[in-house]
């Protein structure tokens, strides 16, 4: 059973800057695309962010590309997320996730283990 903990989010000015972690532990070599996905109150689940574990592949989507930036250490089984030029509107439960496929997808059902989320508030 793959296990997913995210951690370093907080409180942040708008302008600055966080990273995120997430620590895979478990049945790992099925890691086949992770992703951040984020969540604000009363809005649905919103994909961030991927990285393809075999080939470091990465995709973003237009509200975030140029700011945010993710990577990974397979030496680590982690992986980040960089966060900058923060804005309020990024502020949300950020969420790490594993899909144990190739194929590149962008729903939050397309994902199969989840972390339990780190929150990231980002004020005026």
């Amino acid at each position: 059973q793959v296990q997913l903990v995210e951690s370093g989010g907080g409180l942040v000015q708008a302008g600055g800057s966080l990273r995120l972690s997430c620590a895979a532990s478990g049945r790992t070599f099925s890691s086949y695309v992770m992703a951040w996905f984020r969540q604000a109150p009363g809005k649905e689940r919103e994909f961030v962010a991927l990285i393809r574990w075999s080939d470091a592949y990465t995709y973003y989507p237009d509200s975030v590309k140029g700011r945010f930036t993710i990577s990974r250490d397979n030496a680590k089984n982690t992986v980040y997320l960089q966060m900058n030029s923060l804005k309020p509107e990024d502020t949300a439960l950020y969420y790490c996730a594993e899909r144990t496929s190739w194929a590149i997808r962008f729903g939050p059902h397309d994902y199969d283990y989840w972390g339990q989320g780190t929150q990231v508030t980002v004020s005026s």
